[in-house]
Order: C-alpha cells, then sequence, then structure tokens
C-alpha cells in the first residue's frame, strides 16, 4: 500500500499509478497531489508515496504536514460563528474557516436546523475545497440525504493525533491491524464502552462513560501516535491505562 518517498514538484510516472479491478472507477487524487492536464501528476508536499489498488487511490503520506482540507475527507470542526446561511468552522488554526451551511444536516429546514453555539463540535464532510475559495462542508449526504454519522458532536473530548494516524484510524476494522498497524482501539473496546470520531485533520474526538476513561482512550491513541508502538507494546499500553482507571 506504502511505496516510494517523494519530494515536491516530482512527477508521479503512469507505472507507479493503483490499476483498478473495474476500469470504469476513476482515479482518486488525496492530499500531496496535483492534476495537470491532460495527464500529469506531481507532488506538492514531501512524504511518502501511497497507493490503494482496492480504490484506486494514490496519495502522499505526510505526519508533520499540514492538513489541506480535500473533497470527501471526513473532519471534526469547531463552529467559530454563524452568518445568515452558514455556521463557518475551523478545522484547523492556519487554514481557512470552512462554511457550513445551516440547512447541510439530516431533515434541517429552517425551523427544524441545529442551533449551533461557538466552540460546538461537528462531524462533517469535506463538499468542496480549492486554494481559490474557502472549503464546504456538510454534515448529510448529498445523495441521500442522511446524516450517516455525522452531525453535532455532544459531550466527550478532542485529542490531536497526526495526519498519518489519522489516516489510520479511519481504515475500515478489518483492515486496521493488517494495513495500519493498529490494535489499540480493539484492544480497548474489550475493556471499555467508548464512542470515537475521527477527522482526517488530525483530530479524534472521544467519548466514554467517565472522563477517566475518555483520557485513557485519547491519551492510549495519542502514545500509540508518538512513540510509534507496534502491535504487542500496543496491547501492553492499553493494560497498563486500563489499571490505572
Amino acid at each position: 500500500m506504502t511505496g516510494h518517498v517523494v519530494l515536491p514538484g516530482q512527477t508521479i510516472s503512469s507505472d507507479i499509478l493503483p490499476i483498478p479491478s473495474n476500469p470504469s472507477v476513476p482515479l482518486k487524487l488525496g492530499p500531496g497531489l496535483r492534476h495537470t492536464p491532460p495527464s500529469t501528476i506531481t507532488t506538492t508536499l514531501a512524504g511518502l508515496l501511497c497507493v490503494d489498488h482496492k480504490k484506486n487511490a494514490i496519495w502522499v503520506e505526510n505526519h508533520n504536514g499540514r492538513y489541506i482540507p480535500t473533497p470527501h475527507d471526513l473532519v471534526i470542526a469547531t463552529v467559530h460563528h454563524s452568518s445568515t446561511d452558514y455556521y463557518h468552522c475551523s478545522l484547523t488554526p492556519y487554514t481557512p474557516l470552512a462554511q457550513l451551511p445551516h440547512l447541510a444536516f439530516e431533515n434541517a429546514t429552517k425551523k427544524t436546523r441545529p442551533q449551533l453555539a461557538a466552540c460546538s463540535l461537528v462531524y462533517a464532510k469535506v463538499v468542496s475545497a480549492s486554494r481559490h475559495l474557502d472549503p464546504e462542508i456538510a454534515c448529510c449526504n448529498a445523495s441521500t440525504g442522511k446524516a450517516d454519522g455525522m452531525g453535532e458532536l455532544k459531550g466527550g473530548m478532542v485529542f490531536d493525533v497526526s495526519l498519518g494516524m489519522a489516516r489510520r484510524l479511519l481504515l475500515p476494522p478489518g483492515r486496521q491491524k493488517d494495513d495500519g498497524g493498529l490494535v489499540v482501539l480493539d484492544e480497548l473496546a474489550e475493556k471499555l464502552a467508548f464512542e470515537v470520531a475521527v477527522g482526517r485533520n488530525g483530530r479524534l474526538w472521544v467519548k466514554a462513560s467517565t472522563v477517566q476513561e475518555t483520557m485513557a482512550v485519547g491519551k492510549a491513541v495519542q502514545e500509540t501516535d508518538k512513540r510509534a508502538l507496534d502491535l504487542e507494546e500496543q496491547r501492553k499500553l492499553v493494560r497498563k491505562l486500563v489499571l490505572q482507571i
């Protein structure tokens, strides 16, 4: 799934691009890559070039880089203020405020839309983003109108993680161990009851029964990220933190 180390400005050779099982699936370019018509793809970040043949996707993994809003990314946003038609939300301290339409929620109308105060948290998906316009996010699926797990995040705590850890946490549960090298959440789930939401912008929201349990889950993920723990080290860390609750 991972490949070569790349530097900004490099041209990606066609033989590195993923080969989809279904030719009709379009190539998806993730963070760190730019398409120049007709067929030139260049890097905009330094990092590890990652390829997912199943999703026909390619991107640059940069653990220490700044998050760049990309369409379809799931993000955890903080409401900064509200205007006539939008909530203006912070994705990171250094990116422009994202616009969240008041009606971009499941079954929302002018009378039933959520009333979000400043500093409220929402789990949303990036709808559009470019260097010339502020990002736009939504808390519902554009095709179905359903929330699909998105919306206001009530209670809990938010923890910062690296962009690489966020991507690994967003892998399907069946692939987190093999492709992401993660068992920390699975191990915690055997001992504690909690909810999590992962933002591609390097934010992890955790809500458990108590503050101590919430802190334990967040700390376990942050320690795994910071210290690059392997599978057995993650299991040992979880056992240690659970005993301290």
